[in-house]
């Protein structure tokens, strides 16, 4: 088996540090990302996972100390990094007018020239984007006409209309039901398979197992990184919540129980 270490990175942060008023909400981290894998993002509230995926998009901190793909995000025009890098936001929220077409919709500006309209691939990708997150049927109604929970899958099928090689999201099963979170978890797995990289914040361990590997955080620092199914990984993650979780195999998944 290859290491996920010998694997292309898809990211790195190298010497990032990023202050939120007075805080420190990085300091001076170091981690690279494998492309073609699901990493999920862990730790302890305020440990910093938030900001570090809103870093990766190039929303925080300095563009130099990030790149993608072996590039630095202040070489890389806003255009492409918009086409390469997808962002779903926690709790996003829009306008109430806006049809659930037309916000799908946007998240293929980045491959449309100035006052351009869309084509008929961008078309298609939006109906795929939809048909993916099971929302075909409300494309005409108003996101301000669906329940949170539908929202969140608009969101999710916006960032998948990118096609983008990188799939960045900040807690993608906020207010999914549990079929749904099912669905979102199988969804992620297949881009992995189409060989997309995407990174997840997720405060639910369990499903936070279901990656390849896990970037564990604490107090703004990277506190561990590993892989899912390794044991190390999983004392890590029990340590960095005050041995207050435990994360046992049972009927081959992870379980993780309270203690």
């Amino acid at each position: 088996m290859i290491s996920s270490f010998m694997l292309p990175r898809a990211i790195n942060a190298t010497d990032l540090t990023i202050k939120l008023g007075h805080v420190v909400a990085l300091n001076n981290i170091s981690v690279s990302i494998p492309a073609g894998k699901w990493t999920t993002v862990v730790g302890p509230n305020g440990a910093g996972k938030s900001t570090l995926l809103q870093a990766f998009a190039g929303l925080l901190g300095e563009p130099k100390h990030i790149s993608i793909f072996e590039h630095t995000l202040d070489r890389i025009t806003p255009r492409d990094k918009a086409r390469r890098i997808a962002w779903l936001g926690q709790n996003e929220r829009v306008s109430g007018d806006m049809s659930v077409y037309d916000l799908v919709m946007l998240g293929r500006l980045p491959h449309l020239s100035w006052l351009e309209s869309p084509g008929d691939h961008d078309h298609l990708m939006v109906r795929q984007a939809l048909e993916a997150v099971h929302a075909q049927e409300w494309k005409s109604r108003s996101i301000g006409e669906l329940s949170g929970g539908e929202q969140q899958r608009v969101f999710i099928a916006r960032a998948l209309a990118v096609n983008a090689d990188i799939l960045l999201m900040d807690e993608p099963l906020n207010n999914l039901d549990p079929p749904h979170q099912s669905d979102c978890l199988s969804l992620i797995r297949g881009l992995i398979n189409q060989g997309k990289t995407v990174i997840t914040v997720l405060h639910e361990i369990a499903f936070a197992l279901y990656s390849d590997e896990i970037v564990v955080m604490k107090d703004g620092e990277i506190f561990f990184q590993g892989g899912c199914e390794d044991v190390t990984t999983h004392k890590q993650i029990e340590q960095v919540f005050q041995n207050r979780i435990e994360i046992h195999p049972f009927n081959n998944r992870l379980v993780v129980l309270p203690v």
